[in-house]
């Protein structure tokens, strides 16, 4: 058994100065405001088969070859949208991820999506897939009163399917979900560097998803944590060591900061951003993936424009 850096405290930790019941979240500023470091690869990943899939009925095959093809001809031969994710848990899910497999394309490359539970990674092996989205809630919301665990222990069950998915060579994208009510050097940071740890025992790549699960997240400057989305991209890369291009955020508009915050993520260094073809998503929906588009493209100029080509390394 490895060695969990994580403890457990008395209760949940419910941030309730920043979230109350009885008002809208409270935003709380006092941190001096964080200077941008853009990453170096700004890249896009798309969430249309397994967010925007939350947000509709079931997509026909040829609905959802089309918007594949789509997303292929957005992607381009550099592959700005990197990824696509499927979930697997039922046949036809597994059919329509067939059926965009079988176009042949590099980019989208096609990816999974399951739960932190044995049964699900097993599915993804089944499939042959180079990688796998995975559950791995990181707030206490979740932690202690949605799936009546404590922190270690679900550390401990989110670490196991983890290594099974090295084991087999799979490169897991750990989805840490509520992140913007997480406590963040608490449980997602120490978390986040033991999966650091086993990619370097494996040599294979763990990618983290920063997930604001409520679209909480906000830009302000001097907005601290777990809100304020500059402060959690640095958090992940300088104290976890998670680089950039293994880093990705997940956004979604509730609070109608989708859009911003997913810019801000790329700012402060984060390589990845996911969203989906006109936003689709859970109740308000997430970043589009039309206006991210936009977005990189407008950052990449400005920063190529402002000198700032040799430290990025983007190009147009």
């Amino acid at each position: 058994m490895w060695r969990l850096n994580i403890s457990d405290p008395p209760g949940p930790n419910l941030f309730r100065d920043i979230f109350p019941y009885t008002e809208p979240p409270r935003i709380r500023l006092g941190r001096l405001p964080l200077a941008p470091s853009p990453a170096r690869d700004m890249f896009i990943t798309d969430s249309t088969f397994r967010e925007g899939r939350q947000a509709r009925p079931p997509f026909e095959p040829d609905e959802a070859v089309a918007l594949f093809d789509e997303l292929h001809h957005l992607s381009g031969p550099r592959g700005v949208i990197r990824q696509t994710e499927f979930f697997l848990h039922s046949r036809r899910d597994r059919q329509l991820m067939d059926l965009c497999r079988s176009r042949g394309y590099r980019f989208p490359e096609v990816t999974g999506w399951v739960r932190a539970s044995e049964k699900d990674i097993r599915l993804a092996i089944k499939t042959g897939l180079k990688e796998t989205g995975i559950l791995t809630s990181a707030s206490d919301y979740h932690i202690y009163l949605k799936l009546g665990s404590t922190r270690k222990k679900i550390a401990e069950r989110y670490l196991r399917v983890v290594r099974i998915a090295l084991d087999n060579g799979i490169v897991p994208r750990c989805a840490f979900e509520d992140i913007t009510r997480s406590d963040v050097y608490g449980f997602s940071i120490p978390f986040a560097v033991e999966l650091m740890n086993l990619r370097e025992k494996s040599g294979i790549d763990v990618k983290i998803r920063l997930s604001d699960t409520l679209g909480l997240g906000v830009t302000y400057p001097g907005a601290v944590l777990p809100r304020g989305a500059p402060e959690l991209v640095r958090a992940f890369i300088e104290d976890a060591g998670v680089p950039e291009h293994l880093l990705e955020w997940h956004g979604h508009n509730d609070f109608h900061h989708a859009l911003v915050n997913s810019s801000s993520a790329w700012l402060y260094g984060c390589g990845g951003v996911c969203g989906t073809l006109q936003g689709l998503g859970e109740r308000t929906g997430t970043a589009s993936i039309e206006a991210l588009l936009v977005e990189r493209s407008a950052l990449i100029s400005s920063c190529v424009q402002s000198g700032n080509e040799a430290r990025s390394g983007l190009r147009k």
